[in-house]
């Protein structure tokens, strides 16, 4: 899946299938929807689920609750805006799915 194509299944009531959890939550964050997309992410043991996870406290405002799983995740999505951060992980994750070509 490319940015655009996540970009236009926003269109969509619900996720596209075959998105990770990680991207699963992004997209439920575009879409507006802060809990449910902590909720797919909340107890995620994977670097990528705790990135997005830290970008979710990010922007709920808990920043030291941010500050501990960006630690955990061990990478740095960290950008000056949210916007660009979201970007960032969309980008990033949605290298390991798939073109639905």
């Amino acid at each position: 899946m490319t940015t655009a194509e996540f970009d236009q299944s926003l269109a969509l009531p619900e996720p596209p299938p075959g998105l990770s959890a990680p991207v699963a939550a992004l997209w439920w964050d575009t879409k507006g929807d802060w809990t449910r997309a902590h909720d797919l992410v909340n107890e995620l043991e994977t670097a990528e689920g705790m990135a997005v996870h830290a970008y979710l406290h990010r922007k709920e405002g808990a920043l030291s609750n941010a500050d501990y799983w960006y630690g955990r995740a061990g990478k740095t999505y960290h950008r000056s805006s949210l916007d660009e951060e979201r970007r960032a992980l969309i980008e990033a994750l949605l290298r390991h799915i798939p073109s639905a070509r």
